[in-house]
């Protein structure tokens, strides 16, 4: 099976990023890369994945991101790669996802130390778990 992708990024003019979307929406072209010029405001229909090599920086911009798969209805599929870097939107992310009646959460982001508490968050000891040695 052969792919034709087409790019969608700041880089490119208007005229080149709305010749890349009208080929994508005829059909000539099956996959876009994209940066998050493509996150907002541009209505692409039938997308079935959505891949994330960077993670959003907040989780506002991950679900508009996501959100391109799955409409009106139908299935689709989001795949984001995560890093150490990434762990302030741990705990965001975690709930996003607990909180979609459709998607899963991995136990690598379920478990992880990061995703249990919001950043900034601080924990304390109740008075009975301290051990007081005198």
């Amino acid at each position: 099976s052969q792919y034709n992708a087409c790019t969608l990024h700041g880089g490119k003019g208007q005229e080149q990023r709305e010749f890349a979307l009208s080929n994508l929406k005829a059909g000539a072209k099956d996959i876009l890369v994209a940066t998050d010029v493509a996150g907002r405001g541009i209505d692409i229909h039938d997308v079935s994945m959505v891949v994330n090599y960077d993670m959003a920086k907040n989780i506002e911009d991950y679900i508009h991101r996501i959100g391109r798969t799955g409409r009106a209805g139908k299935s689709g599929v989001a795949i984001t790669f995560l890093t150490k870097e990434d762990s302030t939107v741990f705990y965001d992310l975690k709930q996003a996802i607990l909180e979609s009646p459709v998607s899963s959460c991995p136990p690598e982001l379920a478990n992880h130390p990061d995703a249990q508490h919001k950043p900034g968050t601080i924990l304390t000891k109740k008075r009975r778990e301290e051990t007081i040695f005198a």
